[in-house]
């Protein structure tokens, strides 16, 4: 199987570089895996796992937002936040939902209201894929 040069970089550091087989991304419109000879792309990222596959193994990291860029060089991911999924504070995305929660709720212009709906929708999700109870949020 062909490399695929990956690039992870968080507002803190460069969280890997070097060469996978496969990486795992949550995009925005869906999720996406990415191999060398992946078409151009560049997606904005939603709060999600992204796995990085190499030398048989796998490496789950959660991130909770940012951008990913396919091109001739490679995959490039630019994360808000990256931490590994079994170093992730669930108290601290709890904190994020009850926040989202009450944001949804005293949002009074509609549109407003409908963005912060999905910012919802999506820590919520996020919360499912890493298997904390949903009573957790409240």
């Amino acid at each position: 199987m062909a490399a695929l040069h990956f690039e992870f970089v968080s507002p803190e550091r460069v969280l890997f570089s070097g060469d996978v087989e496969q990486v795992d991304l949550p995009g925005i419109e869906g999720d996406l895996g990415i191999l060398a000879g992946h078409a151009p792309l560049v997606t904005v990222l939603r709060p999600g796992i992204v796995t990085i596959y190499r030398g048989g193994a796998n490496e789950a990291i959660v991130v909770t937002g940012g951008f990913a860029e396919v091109g001739p060089a490679g995959l490039t991911v630019l994360a808000d936040r990256a931490v590994a999924r079994q170093d992730f504070d669930l108290a601290t995305l709890s904190a994020e939902i009850k926040d989202a929660e009450e944001d949804v709720a005293d949002a009074k212009d509609d549109s407003l209201r409908d963005k912060l709906a999905r910012h919802l929708a999506q820590l919520k999700a996020l919360q499912d894929a890493l298997g904390a109870p949903a009573s957790a949020a409240h």
